[in-house]
């Protein structure tokens, strides 16, 4: 549920005199992850200054929201997403006639996209098809949604092709270099499904030197040399090279992952998990081979940077998908692969470095990306984390409120020892 600002009281005055002024917003009374009350005052895209609550004056002019019983963290971001697929699997109903393919694109992008926002994500990661039947059409479908959702949300796009090796990846390569020109800001696509693993990485690694984008590809991870190899090649390159899943590695023998994540590791690459489940573009897991979840424990311990994803978004892959990076990290902490603090960190500090974007923290100078959640602690806010408050470039862009009650025929809440209603 996406909201525009909140009504300020002073906002039409303070436009009326400097309509260039910087707007600024006031969010009071909110616990920080350390466990201090404070109020955070926002200045244009910034956080200008962090005061014990009480402490930060606002003139009539500034909004104000409130945000006691609220845990404040920098916001989440979404490094792994696949809008040209999203929201699929279910066909369109009978009274709906089916949208021509790029405004299909463009509207579930435009859905998905909002979906993630209003769960507390505001830059997003998609991985987009070229090339095939469709060409750049799914392509240029995505960048038009990323631009009406300027202002909300700050889209990025990795161009997918099927294959570049051999005489059938001449054509996907040249789109390639096609749709960095269009505006796809990183290359990447499955390595695993070329003929030819290690030149389609070494295509992808070219096209990436020559055009200065980053690098974002598929691997299922399970073939150490393959990985060894693309590790030794991406070493040098910059600004950085993103592997995922790499659910593979959790079927290796323990000493031979152990020593690839130490390779992924000296090479600089961030390893994107999807705990939620695996996507569209690698093949889907069979009885021999189970779908699992990249050892991030053991790369952590390697000192690979892991970030975790949503994956699929209710498509083939994922039916039920929710692409929330709360249960991404839900799922990290309550598998024992990271604390509840450091899984968080995964979809939000770790996943906004495998982007490229800068830090966030709720301290003076840093942007205001910031994600207000029901609760105290970030265990309780990973488990129970209802009621959002999203701020992009200072701005509440979503909220999503929830109230639960317990109801009984024979007996009233305060009969049961319960409060009549709890939010969360």
């Amino acid at each position: 549920m996406t909201d525009s600002e909140p009504q300020e009281p002073g906002k039409r005055a303070r436009d009326s005199r400097d309509p260039t002024a910087p707007r600024s917003l006031v969010l009071c009374g909110a616990r920080l992850a350390d466990g201090r009350t404070v109020d955070v005052r926002l200045v244009g895209d910034r956080i200008e200054a962090v005061g014990t609550a009480g402490s930060l004056s606002a003139p009539h002019e500034t909004g104000r929201v409130d945000l006691s019983g609220y845990l404040l963290l920098p916001a989440p971001a979404e490094p792994h997403a696949h809008y040209d697929t999203a929201l699929t699997a279910e066909p369109t109903g009978p009274g709906q006639p089916p949208c021509p393919p790029s405004e299909d694109v463009q509207r579930r992008t435009t859905e998905a996209a909002l979906l993630q926002l209003g769960q507390g994500a505001t830059a997003l990661r998609t991985h987009v098809h070229i090339g095939a039947v469709a060409g750049l059409r799914a392509l240029e479908a995505v960048l038009q949604a990323r631009r009406s959702l300027r202002g909300l949300a700050d889209l990025t796009t990795v161009a997918v092709p099927r294959l570049l090796t051999g005489v059938a990846g001449a054509e996907g390569l040249a789109m390639l270099r096609d749709a960095v020109k269009m505006g796809a800001t990183a290359v990447g696509g499955c390595p695993d499904l070329d003929p030819d693993p290690g030149g389609y990485a070494d295509a992808v690694l070219a096209v990436a030197a020559e055009h200065g984008c980053a690098v974002d590809l598929h691997t299922d991870g399970d073939d150490p040399a393959r990985l060894a190899r693309l590790a030794a090649a991406a070493g040098g390159l910059r600004p950085g090279v993103t592997l995922g899943p790499c659910s593979g590695l959790a079927r290796l023998p323990h000493q031979v992952a152990l020593r690839t994540a130490d390779q992924l590791a000296a090479a600089g690459v961030t390893v994107v998990s999807l705990p939620q489940g695996n996507c569209g573009v690698l093949e889907r897991p069979s009885p021999g081979t189970p779908s699992r979840v990249a050892p991030v424990r053991l790369l952590a311990a390697s000192g690979v940077s892991v970030a975790a994803g949503s994956g699929a978004l209710r498509d083939a892959s994922n039916p039920v998908g929710r692409g929330d990076p709360l249960e991404a990290a839900y799922l990290l902490a309550s598998h024992g692969e990271a604390r509840p603090e450091a899984a968080y960190g995964a979809v939000s500090a770790r996943a906004r470095a495998a982007m490229g974007l800068p830090e966030v923290r709720v301290e003076a100078g840093f942007p205001a990306e910031l994600l207000a959640v029901r609760g105290t602690e970030v265990a309780g806010a990973l488990s129970l984390a209802y009621s959002r408050i999203v701020v992009h470039r200072g701005r509440v862009v979503a909220r999503t409120s929830a109230v639960r009650e317990f109801c009984d025929t024979t007996a009233s809440p305060a009969d049961l020892g319960l409060p009549r209603q709890s939010q969360g």
